[in-house]
């Protein structure tokens, strides 16, 4: 499940709406030197994936590279179990999140960007529906339709109520 960033499909919305957090002052509060964080938003690129999971790929304003990678899928525990075919609470809590992706790079501020994540970015409502709109754009993009179109394609045809129009010759 590759991952790509949103920034690459959709720039200019990414430019406009990338969330960033500014930390003055000294460490004490958040655990973080001083900088401007950018929390940006990678998605799974696979074709007919729908897995509603985010990574946040943390870079900060003072050196080059990754500071952290964190995962969050904004479902139901059922919802994971379901898609994965597995009911592993220790998957499940990792495909949930929020967590630091395993298999990225982490610098020794990761766990205040995990709290940051936690505590302050997803408690926000509007910011959490922006991220579940974006991820429905970048579906949009990748899939070449809606996800809830191909669904509802899927659903009538199950049922046997497509029908098939004629069209007239030209």
């Amino acid at each position: 499940m590759p991952y790509q960033l949103f920034h690459d499909l959709f720039p200019e919305m990414a430019e406009e709406e990338t969330r960033s957090v500014t930390v003055f002052g000294d460490r004490s509060e958040t655990g973080l030197p001083p900088g401007e964080y950018a929390f940006c938003e990678m998605f799974c690129n696979e074709r007919g994936c729908d897995c509603r999971r985010v990574f946040f790929y943390v870079v900060a304003s003072f050196r080059e590279g990754p500071e952290a990678v964190i995962a969050w899928g904004w479902e139901s525990p059922e919802f994971y179990a379901n898609w994965m075919g597995d009911d592993d609470p220790e998957v499940i809590a990792e495909l949930m999140g929020p967590c630091l992706n395993l298999g990225s790079p982490q610098t020794e501020l990761a766990r205040a960007l995990l709290d940051v994540v936690r505590n302050v970015l997803l408690q926000d409502e509007a910011y959490v529906e922006r991220i579940k709109r974006h991820y429905r754009h970048f579906r949009t993009r990748i899939d070449g339709r809606s996800m809830a179109s191909s669904r509802l394609r899927k659903r009538k045809i199950k049922k046997g109520k497509t029908k098939i129009k004629k069209r007239k010759a030209e």
